[in-house]
Parts: C-alpha cells; sequence; structure tokens
C-alpha cells in the first residue's frame, strides 16, 4: 500500500510539472550588423542631466549667499548645511536619472513580427542590452557571434 501511495505520488508530482508552458527559446535576427544602434541616445543619461555639474553649481550658489543664517557666518556649520542640501538635490538628480532610463528600456508587444519590425524601424534609438517584453516573455537586444543584431530569450 505505501508503495502505491509513494507511486502515486510521484507519478503526480511528474505529471503536474508537465503542463506547465515552456519559454520560447528561439533568436530573432533583425539586423546583419549593428550599424547604427543606439546613435540618437544622449550621452549623459536620461534627459543630458549632468548630476555632478548642478551639485557643483548648487554649492557655490549656497556658499555665495551673503547673508547665511543667523548666528552663522561662512563657517564649518554653514559649509555642513551647503554640502547635505546640495547633496540631497544630487541624490534626487540621481534617483531620477535611474527611474527614467528604467522606464526608457522597457518595451512591450503583443507580437515577435511587431517588435522586431519596430526595432528595425527604431534601431537609433535603442540601445544593446534593452529588455523588450513579447507577449509576456522576455526577451534582451543584444549581438550574435557574428556581429548581428539578435533578439534572444531573457534567462533568468
Amino acid at each position: 500500500m505505501r508503495l502505491l501511495v509513494l507511486l502515486s505520488a510521484v507519478v503526480m508530482a511528474c505529471v503536474g510539472c508537465a503542463h506547465t508552458q515552456q519559454p520560447e527559446r528561439r533568436i530573432y535576427v533583425i539586423a546583419e550588423d549593428t550599424q547604427g544602434v543606439g546613435t540618437a541616445l544622449g550621452t549623459g543619461g536620461a534627459g543630458d542631466r549632468d548630476c555632478q555639474e548642478e551639485h557643483e553649481a548648487c554649492f557655490r550658489r549656497c556658499w555665495r549667499k551673503s547673508y547665511p543664517p543667523y548666528p552663522h557666518k561662512h563657517d564649518e556649520w554653514y559649509y555642513k548645511r551647503c554640502t547635505a542640501d546640495c547633496r540631497k538635490a544630487f541624490n534626487e538628480c540621481v534617483d531620477e536619472q535611474e527611474e527614467a532610463e528604467r522606464e526608457a528600456k522597457k518595451l512591450e508587444f503583443r507580437g515577435v513580427d511587431q517588435a522586431i519590425e519596430w526595432i528595425r524601424i527604431n534601431k537609433a534609438e535603442v540601445a544593446l542590452g534593452t529588455i523588450i517584453i513579447i507577449a509576456g516573455a522576455a526577451f534582451v537586444i543584444t549581438t550574435g557571434g557574428s556581429g548581428a543584431l539578435i533578439l534572444a530569450p531573457l534567462a533568468l
């Protein structure tokens, strides 16, 4: 009896896993070369903002104020305050850029043909490593061994 129960459990486990849909493993060739990929993208991140330059300008503006808060003058306390205030603005700038980059790199399509056609048309606007969602499956734009631009399934 125990053998029958054990055998039934093993069969049920195998049959239960057999119905799960396997992810598509096909690789799609978008172009024979990567020429023109990412040429329309800015080099300074999302919106071409330079957070470091903004941080330095913030500190200069803060430090150059002719009347710091009473009773302080341009002393160590005021230096730390300017540093803290501008660091907060710098961190917000970096967070905004990272969020914009994440949103810009997420593309969703209903079919593979639609995705490939969009990528061919907008080749200059995508970057290598961009994640594409096609009908719930994740793909990544990458290069093949021969230098071809391909859309490969993303294996997690």
